[in-house]
């Protein structure tokens, strides 16, 4: 038999359960007992992290929810806690990632305002370059050192292939920007860039079929990082698809770690700025603060007050080298001029 709505009374009201109106409370745990670790690995919402930079404390850890979608990149400095005893099947949390030290990122174009962080905190940038097969690309490297300067890292220069081609004329294209330069082709020792990358957190970069996983193999011979030939075409094989951070050989603690990266064929610069490439060098960085605002530093005619042309000696001849590298990047110049047909469309 129906009832009338007027016969209910709150004693007639079920509330559900757990469904009150009490408001969550914003009040997080502090995680005091939280290790840090280092980022190496990331794979599908699982990261690999190493615990206070020992290689043999490795553990997989998940994305607190706290942190949301916080980005987590290779490199970066983590505190994490949950089971870190690193047995199959175990998983920790990441719940904080402390500031970064430095930062390489790289866009698809000039144009895409998307920034991709390529590594975090590495404070040596290797750019590896074949002298030949394929053939070596000026505008690549260029544009890789911009990314360095202006992301805080030390960029150095790394030639593999040489004994096909001789890197001199290549070479002395950087000579004014101080740009360190070590030779590791297949038949070239490895004390010299051993003794570089020791105590230093150091990222590679490169075209596909440089031979970056080559050497990476090399050096850390538990990597097997896959290689792959060159294509017909001039163009490597992508053949290292995600980023990882591995240790080099030694008992030391700390010890230098590389980072592999995937070959690119691209390194857009939409994020730099003319003043973020200058500022990078302290010599150069009061004159700039002179300069009339709007200055792009590229000189005459554009900047015909620009102050880098005041400057002096090895200043001024940093500058010049400064300035073609900012010609180089910001596409005044015709990027397919001397450059041979391979090197057209570095932006591709």
């Amino acid at each position: 038999m129906s009832r009338r709505a007027a016969s209910y009374d709150e004693s007639d009201v079920r509330v559900r359960p757990g469904k009150g109106t009490r408001p969550r409370t914003k009040t997080r745990p502090s995680h005091d007992d939280a290790e840090q670790a280092m980022v190496v690995s990331v794979d599908r919402g699982r990261w690999g992290v190493v615990l206070d930079g020992d290689p043999e404390r490795r553990v997989v850890a998940m994305r607190a929810r706290e942190l949301g979608r916080t980005p987590i990149v290779v490199g970066d400095d983590v505190s994490v806690v949950g089971d870190l005893s690193g047995k199959p099947d175990s998983l920790a949390r990441i719940v904080r990632v402390a500031d970064r030290r430095t930062v390489l990122r790289r866009t698809a174009d000039d144009s895409d305002p998307y920034e991709r962080i390529v590594v975090a905190n590495a404070d040596q940038l290797l750019i590896v370059t074949a002298m030949a097969d394929p053939p070596p690309r000026t505008g690549f490297v260029e544009r890789a050192l911009a990314a360095a300067y202006v992301g805080g890292l030390s960029p150095i220069l790394c030639l593999t292939k040489s004994d096909l081609a001789d890197p001199a004329e290549f070479t002395a294209a950087f000579a004014d920007l101080e740009l360190p330069v070590i030779c590791a082709g297949r038949d070239d020792p490895l004390d010299e860039i051993l003794e570089t990358l020791s105590g230093h957190i150091t990222a590679f970069i490169g075209h596909s079929g440089v031979g970056k996983s080559t050497l990476v193999n090399r050096l850390v011979p538990d990597a097997y990082r896959a290689t792959g030939v060159v294509s017909g075409v001039g163009k490597g094989r992508h053949t290292s698809t995600q980023s990882v951070a591995l240790p080099l050989p030694g008992d030391s603690i700390p010890r230098g770690w590389v980072v592999d990266t995937p070959g690119i064929r691209s390194f857009g610069l939409a994020h730099v700025g003319p003043d973020d490439i200058v500022a990078a060098f302290g010599d150069l960085r009061d004159a700039i603060d002179q300069c009339p605002r709007g200055c792009t530093h590229l000189g005459p005619p554009a900047d015909p007050e620009c102050r880098l042309d005041q400057l002096e000696g090895h200043s001024y001849r940093r500058a010049m080298a400064v300035r073609g590298l900012l010609v180089a990047v910001s596409g005044e110049s015709d990027p397919t001029e001397g450059q041979q047909p391979h090197e057209q469309q570095i932006h591709e």
